[in-house]
């Protein structure tokens, strides 16, 4: 029998697509892991804005067949940068001539004479040597250090794959005369009843009979193949887990470095206000001022053709940092909106909050390092790890998606 651990995306997946026996166990009362859906009045609300970019039409068809085309939206993103007051085109490194006169030679100047990028060994130093010092430090350090909650220089040069906007000089020129909007994500799909429907989607497949809800894992033994939950023993033939990967660790009695491994952790706020704010067309803004609270801002209402504003807001942290009273930052998150003029007249109607922990893995030299050596070992014992915070990495839900059907192949 093939033991799942965790309902989210991933271990959903695993199971819908697997032949062997199988049984999930989950902590939680219900299935999703982060990609749930609150429903608060005419508010429509995920743990954070969760969108598919579905970049394989045989991932896409099969979420799709059992949702009532009706439901889903397909959106044409658009994203902006608040900086200095105004509003920038996303990328912020593509769109430089959008800035103030003197800026934009800033950045022009600086980004043909980059240093070179030979000897670059951390994210940080990438961002120096592919775009020069002024894209770097007017946005794209501030704003990814908000997003991260740590030092650019601990993360790896690759830490964010092809999720990173990357552009080359002349793509950059290019693009001062004809815009280009190509991305992974320049289009994405959302059900109007929240990311949940895709989760549902995807549970569809799967035997009730065999998910075990409110059951926490406490244990594994590699050697005997067992794994004690808060309810009883469990046998297994293969385990695949897809809770964070140094919890798996150490469960498993997997001697590890705990200073590998780090991450973030989010606290969201989801807000619904009496009536439209200004915002018509972004989807969400990103804000790399240090002196506001949240790094992102997302526009459910524009989204869904809402008429009352509904927001989910970001504030990053370091995983060890204690968050403030949220009541406190709450007043605070709303004076912020105020400032950058998303608020105006509209008062707050309903909110929630929660906290994503983890929320952003930091992917370093060191955590690829071992986790690949870690994750060996523990194929050794039949147990392998997928997922975001499974597999410790940036990815998309399509990617985990496509992870556990790969994984389900290969052990079937």
């Amino acid at each position: 029998m093939d033991l799942i651990i965790g309902a989210g995306i991933s271990g959903l997946g695993y199971a819908a697509a697997t032949h062997n026996p199988y049984l999930i166990v989950e902590r939680d009362k219900e299935i999703g892991g982060y990609c749930k859906t609150i429903y608060n009045g005419d508010y429509v609300w995920d743990y954070s804005g969760h969108f598919f970019h579905f970049l394989r039409p045989a991932l896409r068809d099969y979420v799709m067949e059992r949702i009532d085309p009706s439901e889903v939206l397909q959106v044409q993103k658009h994203t902006q940068i608040y900086y200095n007051g105004r509003h920038i085109d996303f990328p912020f490194q593509m769109n430089i001539h959008q800035l103030e006169q003197e800026e934009f030679i800033d950045c022009l100047y600086d980004l043909f004479t980059a240093p070179d990028s030979a000897e670059v060994t951390s994210f940080k130093q990438m961002l120096y040597a592919k775009f020069g010092r002024s894209i770097a430090e007017k946005f794209l350090i501030p704003y990814n250090s908000k997003l991260y909650a740590t030092d650019l220089d601990r993360l790896d040069v690759d830490a964010m794959g092809r999720f990173f906007p990357f552009a080359d000089k002349e793509q950059i020129v290019r693009n001062f005369r004809n815009r280009d909007t190509h991305s992974y994500n320049a289009s994405f799909l959302y059900p109007k009843r929240g990311c949940i429907r895709i989760i549902e989607s995807v549970a569809s497949h799967v035997d009730d009979s065999c998910l075990s809800l409110e059951e926490k894992l406490l244990e594994v033994d590699l050697t005997q193949h067992t794994a004690v939950t808060d309810r009883r023993t469990i046998h297994y033939d293969r385990l695949i887990s897809t809770i964070p990967f140094p919890t798996l660790l150490s469960l498993c009695h997997v001697d590890y470095d705990k200073s590998v491994y780090s991450c973030n952790k989010v606290l969201v706020f989801n807000l619904g206000f009496d009536s439209k704010g200004p915002e018509r067309v972004n989807n969400w803004i990103y804000y790399p001022d240090r002196s506001l609270v949240f790094y992102r801002v997302g526009f459910y209402d524009n989204i869904l053709g809402q008429d009352k504003m509904s927001l989910y807001v970001e504030i990053g942290f370091s995983h060890d940092a204690e968050i403030p009273d949220t009541q406190m930052l709450l007043q605070r998150t709303l004076d912020d909106l105020r400032q950058v003029g998303v608020l105006t007249t509209q008062q707050l109607v309903a909110h929630q909050e929660l906290v994503m922990d983890p929320a952003y893995v930091h992917i370093t030299q060191q955590s690829e390092v071992d986790k690949a050596a870690k994750m060996a070992l523990l194929a050794q014992h039949d147990v392998y790890s997928i997922g975001r915070y499974g597999a410790w990495k940036y990815c998309s839900l399509e990617d985990n998606l496509n992870d556990a059907f790969q994984l389900a192949e290969r052990l079937k």
